[in-house]
């Protein structure tokens, strides 16, 4: 992506603040005793035509904010800001509007199926909710998006359990592209599927991605999945967004420690090149009672005594490339 700074008019969608807060009730009367706090304030920004990877461990909020970003879970607070049109609190017909233009490739590819429905009914069933025409008529695209994502044309009168866990993802990659989104929400596609076929899927949302002019939210745990994919990265902990930077900035100048010890520990195929180890201590806090201050301070190697008191924000300490950590502020 170009270094130069973004205009207004190359960003697609703008998340500022967004919460997502689950109630937890307690004791007879089931009354609000706390809240999860799943999606705490995270603000990021996608440029037109890019890849931004979300990476984290399990549970720290990625997927929810994946959801709550395509509006499939309602934000507890913030505002989601897609191409120009704020659609925080769209509802009806005008929030089934939008729908058209984010579509969302799930984790696993066998439970978003239908299996009771045959592959070409599951394809073209976007295009007759929105009136796109019949089924006969949109028989022939679908036909293409199947080719497109590399499945067979026999493929059209097939059940989902007659696929590979691969196949089926191609089938879920080529439902979502049945209404030519500007925007696909891809939640970790690729961890339910084999190592071997795992590159085949993510090589072939690159190609779509170039044909069908998509931005990509590509939500993994895996971090060298990440980089290949992704044109900028953010990293989650405990619902907050830590840092965000270039790919290759994120890898070669990782700023946040928890950043530091994902990356120590990716595997190195060399042997010969090893790196030191990064091991935090502890187990991750509950989300429903967060640490104060910085949320990541209870493991982190280089904590000052100012970090339980004070929660940094997400600061910019070179161009593109945003951390939220008191070594820097």
């Amino acid at each position: 992506m170009n270094q130069a700074k973004t205009k207004q008019s190359d960003i697609l969608l703008e998340v500022k603040e967004l919460k997502k807060y689950y109630p937890v009730r307690g004791g007879f009367f089931r009354k609000k005793i706390g809240d999860v706090k799943a999606v705490d304030n995270i603000s990021l920004e996608l440029k037109k035509g890019e890849t931004f990877g979300l990476v984290g461990e399990s549970g720290c909020g990625k997927s929810t904010a994946g959801r709550t970003i395509t509006r499939l879970f309602k934000p507890t607070g913030g505002k989601i800001i897609f191409d120009g049109q704020d659609i925080t609190n769209l509802g009806g017909s005008q929030l089934r509007s939008i729908r058209q233009d984010i579509q969302m490739v799930f984790q696993d590819p066998y439970a978003s199926l239908n299996p009771k429905m045959m592959v070409g009914s599951i394809v073209s069933e976007p295009l007759v909710n929105y009136g796109k025409g019949s089924e006969r008529k949109l028989k022939a695209e679908v036909m293409d998006l199947l080719q497109k994502v590399g499945l067979p044309e026999d493929a059209y009168y097939k059940y989902p359990h007659e696929f590979s866990g691969g196949q089926r993802q191609r089938i879920g990659i080529a439902r979502a592209l049945a209404l030519k989104p500007k925007l696909i929400v891809a939640d970790e596609p690729v961890s339910a599927l084999d190592v071997s076929v795992q590159s085949q899927v993510l090589n072939l949302l690159k190609s779509l991605q170039e044909e069908f002019d998509l931005t990509l939210l590509f939500i993994a745990h895996d971090l060298s999945v990440v980089k290949h994919m992704s044109d900028r990265i953010g990293v989650m902990y405990l619902g907050n967004l830590v840092e965000i930077a270039e790919a290759d900035e994120m890898y070669l100048n990782p700023k946040h420690p928890y950043t530091k010890a994902l990356i120590s520990a990716i595997p190195q195929p060399d042997p010969r090149n090893k790196s030191e180890r990064i091991i935090l201590t502890g187990d991750v806090p509950s989300p429903q009672n967060p640490p104060t201050g910085c949320p990541f301070h209870p493991r982190c190697p280089e904590a000052m005594p100012e970090c339980s008191a004070k929660k940094p924000q997400l600061e910019e300490v070179n161009e593109e490339h945003r951390v939220s950590c008191l070594l820097y502020q």
